[in-house]
């Protein structure tokens, strides 16, 4: 990687394998019928969003990556309900709420403070509004499927991941998401 290079960079929760393959096996059976011209997002990325960057330069990664890692050690561990599948024109989603005392909420508030601090515009338009992507296309698929079943979702992990898109759309051909630096919640 060049001096030069920009990549494009997210701050998200990571879900426990428990929570990816229950998710996984709702999106078989529940979505992959009503896709009409979308695509399931696959296994490996799914996640909970916290703040996304953008189109950074290379040389900001290990600033960034303390950051998080700063926010990360003096956040706690949350826990997720699911509350419903919500569509907007191009993803699908299964919205959560935090359970009792916000941590995620306080995480999020923290790091773009911290990030704020490097100098980094978020271009923060509106509350912060837990959920995971399951679906991504063109259009909105109209589907409207029972929630998988998951009592709970408990995170204790954060990363600062990289986002590279394939070839073609990313509604066609999707993004990988590579995990530059992950971080304990509470540090542990």
């Amino acid at each position: 990687m060049g001096g030069d290079e920009r990549v494009r960079l997210f701050c998200a929760l990571q879900l426990s394998g428990e929570t990816v393959e229950a998710i996984a096996a709702w999106q078989s059976e529940q979505l992959q019928e009503h896709l009409h011209g979308g695509r399931v997002v696959p296994a490996e990325n799914l996640h909970i969003t916290l703040v996304f960057l953008g189109s950074r330069p290379l040389a900001e990664v290990p600033a960034i990556a303390a950051e998080l890692r700063g926010a990360a050690d003096a956040a706690r561990p949350a826990t997720f309900e699911l509350r419903s599948y919500r569509e907007t024109p191009r993803v699908g989603m299964l919205v959560l709420e935090e359970s009792g005392v916000s941590h995620a909420a306080a995480l999020v508030s923290d790091l773009e403070q911290r990030l704020s601090g490097l100098g980094i515009d978020l271009r923060v338009r509106r509350p912060w509004r837990p959920h995971v992507t399951v679906l991504r296309s063109r259009e909105r698929a109209g589907v409207a499927p029972p929630l998988p079943n998951i009592r709970s979702i408990h995170v204790v992990r954060s990363a600062l991941y990289r986002s590279s898109l394939g070839r073609g759309s990313a509604a066609s051909s999707g993004a990988r998401y590579d995990a530059l630096e992950t971080a304990a919640l509470g540090g542990r």
